[in-house]
């Protein structure tokens, strides 16, 4: 596994889950994201997420199937 994404509410975190992971993320986003990306702490919307969980496939990437949004309605 190289990228995990977790779902939190509607959105997405992107948590790396090897090198090749953190490698690719820094490929893709900007310098600026990098270290909140390392620490696992960008949450991305579903659209987002499924272009990125796309592209890293793509890519070569491991990656677990984009989970469907928790309801922070439960009971």
């Amino acid at each position: 596994m190289d990228l995990r994404l977790l779902a939190e509410g509607t959105s997405f975190r992107v948590v790396p889950a090897s090198v090749h992971g953190i490698l690719w993320l820094q490929t893709y986003f900007e310098s600026e994201h990098w270290e909140l990306l390392a620490d696992g702490l960008i949450t991305l919307c579903r659209d987002d997420a499924e272009r990125v969980c796309s592209d890293a496939a793509e890519a070569g990437l491991r990656l677990n199937p984009l989970p469907y949004p928790t309801s922070s309605n439960r009971v």
